[in-house]
Formats: C-alpha cells, sequence, structure tokens
C-alpha cells in the first residue's frame, strides 16, 4: 500500500485515530481530518513514517468539504483511500434517546453530521475520481449495529442516520464500480472509544460484554485491522458490502 494517500475524516480520536495509525503503519500517506484541530495534529505527529498531515473539517459544511479535498489533493496528490469516521451520538445522562423522547434539533444535528456529512465527503470523492482517476480506488464509510438493528445502545436519531449510510454506501458502490473505486461499510458494535462510553457505563461493561458470544466489548484496533484490508487490493472484488464487527452481537 505504499505511495497511496488515504484521506481519514474524523481521525482525530477513536476509530479514525487507530485506523490512521494502521493504515500508516503499512506505508500509506495520511491525511488527517477533524472537527477538532488539535485533536487531529496529534494523531498526525503519531503516525509512523513521514509526510503525513492534518486539517480542520466541518463535515455538515458542503463549502468546508469542498475546500479540505481541494487542500489535500493540491499539495499531495490524489487521495486513493477515502475512510469517513465523522459521527455523532446525542445522550442523555448515559441512556439512549428513544423516538418519542427525540427533539427534531437532535434528530436534525445527527443526520446532518452521520448522514449529510457522510454523502458530502462521498459524493466529494467520486467526483474527484471521475476527474483524476487512481488505481485501487477506496471508499470506506462507517455505519453500526444500530443502523442494522434499529439501535441497541444508539439513540434513535444515530440507529436511523447510520441506517441511512448503508444504502447510501451501496448506492455508491455501484456508481464508483465504472470509476475503478469500491464503496464498504463497517458496522462496529460496541467498541472501546469515547462515544461507547456516552452510553455504557464501566460499572455495566461486565454484564454487557459477558452477553456477547465474544465474551468482551471490541478494540479499536480491531475495527482499524478491516480497514487495512478494504484498503488494500487484495479487497479489489469486494464492494458495496457491510463487514459486521460486532462480537457476534448479531449475526445475519
Amino acid at each position: 500500500m505504499a505511495d497511496r494517500l488515504a484521506l481519514i475524516i474524523g481521525g482525530g480520536s477513536g476509530l479514525g485515530r487507530a485506523a490512521s495509525i494502521a493504515l500508516a503503519g503499512q506505508g500509506m500517506t495520511i491525511a488527517v481530518a477533524d472537527l477538532n484541530e488539535a485533536a487531529s495534529d496529534e494523531t498526525a505527529s503519531l503516525l509512523p513514517g513521514t509526510g503525513h498531515g492534518s486539517y480542520r473539517v466541518d463535515v455538515t459544511d458542503e463549502a468546508s468539504v469542498v475546500a479540505l479535498f481541494e487542500a489535500v489533493e493540491a499539495s499531495r496528490g490524489p487521495a486513493a483511500v477515502l475512510a469517513n469516521f465523522a459521527g455523532l451520538l446525542i445522550a442523555r445522562d448515559g441512556a439512549r434517546t428513544g423516538l418519542v423522547h427525540t427533539s427534531l434539533d437532535e434528530w436534525e444535528r445527527s443526520f446532518a453530521v452521520n448522514a449529510r456529512g457522510c454523502f458530502l465527503v462521498v459524493r466529494e470523492m467520486l467526483r474527484r475520481r471521475a476527474a483524476a482517476p487512481v488505481a485501487h480506488g477506496r471508499i470506506i464509510t462507517v455505519s453500526s449495529l444500530a443502523g442494522q438493528v434499529g439501535g441497541v445502545r444508539g439513540s434513535a436519531a444515530y440507529s436511523a442516520a447510520k441506517g441511512a449510510v448503508l444504502t447510501l454506501t451501496k448506492t455508491a458502490a455501484r456508481e464508483g464500480g465504472p470509476l475503478g473505486v469500491t464503496v464498504n461499510a463497517i458496522a462496529p458494535g460496541m467498541i472501546e472509544t469515547p462515544m461507547l462510553r456516552l452510553v455504557l457505563s464501566r460499572e455495566d461493561e461486565a454484564a454487557a460484554a459477558a452477553a456477547l458470544p465474544a465474551g468482551r466489548i471490541g478494540r479499536p484496533e480491531e475495527i482499524a485491522a478491516a480497514v487495512v484490508y478494504l484498503a488494500s487490493e487484495a479487497a479489489d472484488f469486494v464492494t458495496g458490502a457491510v463487514l459486521d464487527i460486532n462480537g457476534g452481537q448479531s449475526m445475519r
């Protein structure tokens, strides 16, 4: 994977940071982007190798997304891989927000980040690869187990938005094929991240883990390993797929 550029959006922490580190370890050059520029800078400083960069982006804003791609590709060349980890989970007092208790503002904010943001970055990547093709183009989106089963710990708005990501991924896969770009989604279950801790306390973790066939909460590095595979040349024949990484919490 050497000499390929990966744009990791939402790379400032959690799964995005783990994926950035893993891809850099494979020899890729990483452009880390996040709403929190300080967090993005920190991730970039942790990456093995040289030539990496840090950027700020607001995925809910069309102009910000376009400006990010313009800045990255003007200085570093076309991105071969886009992985979008930008996400928002709204929780109240450590509990999921059910549908009847979801405000319109919470619904709109969740969709703005999780669904609109995914649409904007995927659309921009496809537009640019149509204009400047690359070998083994890759788009990796991040949905959730919540988006498949209607929410377990994720809020109603979060679950609905992550469900939209799944359909968008399949649509993008059909349109990306002629451009030489595969598009796949990862659907994590309970993974040790700051977002999980919004709805799962340390006190409740043992019981939650015991209910999983795997018997434990997942690690960010296990999501990163899936990203490495989907970004690789070995995944050329995988597109429109959803990779479940949930410890057996849901089996299809």
